[in-house]
């Protein structure tokens, strides 16, 4: 089922969200909807407080990573790209536990905050303790692309937005068209949640 998304000024996503164990309602359905609903909307990334639920839970695909790499024949395979085809995860409880390698930037994008796109630098290299779905135990590392996505959906879960990372200025400049989004005063191709929306608009 696709869930809507919860936009930018929802207090659900500036909250630090909870852990959950093996025995959470309807846990397989919650992630495979995650997945539809990401999909949907053409993600990489998909956090549980994105739809509005405030748990430690978070599901990412880099495969369109490796595709838009693979589309650029004329150019050498960006390095940070390997591997991310089929790169499928879903990620419960996660905890970074070390960044490392020199700090990089992209332009970064979210879906609950629709057509903004600014850089945003992050570590190259990340440890990760983390469950997958059936609660079985991980301790991995990541890097390139596929540190970043991890690195973008745990700030989820700690209650932060790529924005947050953005100068004063960069968000100052921003206000108007994040307030605009809070309002759904924003073209969207995927189903929303926008707290500030008036009713019966």
């Amino acid at each position: 089922m696709i869930l809507p998304i919860v936009a930018y000024g929802d207090a659900v996503l500036k909250k630090e969200a909870e852990e959950i164990t093996k025995d959470y309602p309807d846990l397989q359905v919650l992630i495979d909807n995650m997945f539809e609903t990401m999909y949907a909307a053409s993600g990489v990334g998909l956090a549980a407080p994105q739809i509005g639920k405030s748990i430690r839970l978070f599901v990412i695909d880099g495969s369109p990573f490796a595709e838009d790499d693979e589309d650029d024949d004329d150019v050498d395979p960006d390095p940070r790209a390997v591997g991310m085809d089929g790169f499928k995860k879903v990620f419960i409880n996660p905890i970074i536990e070390e960044e490392t390698g020199e700090e990089w930037g992209f332009q970064e994008g979210c879906l609950s905050i629709p057509k903004i796109r600014e850089e945003v630098y992050r570590h190259e290299k990340i440890n990760v303790t983390y469950f997958d779905e059936n609660f079985n135990k991980h301790s991995e590392s990541f890097d390139g692309y596929a540190a970043r996505i991890i690195q973008h959906e745990y700030d989820h879960i700690e209650g932060i937005l790529f924005t947050d990372h953005l100068s004063p200025l960069k968000r100052k400049l921003l206000t108007k068209r994040l307030q605009n989004i809070s309002k759904g005063e924003v073209k969207v191709d995927y189903k929303m949640k926008f707290p500030a929306k008036k009713k019966g608009r």
